[in-house]
């Protein structure tokens, strides 16, 4: 008897987001890396804080997250 084959995970998909307890899709902010002499103190200090996903784009993301 076969079994179905496993899903593979995306591993880019992997590194980027997290799943919470109740289902919604955390990300961290982009810009955050270099150049940031030009970048004021508030928005550097605003870019540490992740993001939530868009509920267009969750779907995608999950779909590429088979096992959360």
């Amino acid at each position: 008897m076969e079994r179905m084959p496993k899903l593979k995970t995306k591993k880019g998909v992997k590194k980027r987001f997290k799943l919470t307890k109740s289902g919604k899709v955390k990300r961290t902010k982009a810009n955050k890396s270099h150049i940031l002499t030009k970048k004021s103190r508030g928005r550097k200090r605003s870019l540490r804080k992740g993001g939530i996903v868009d509920k267009t784009f969750e779907d995608k993301v999950k779909k590429l997250l088979p096992y959360g």
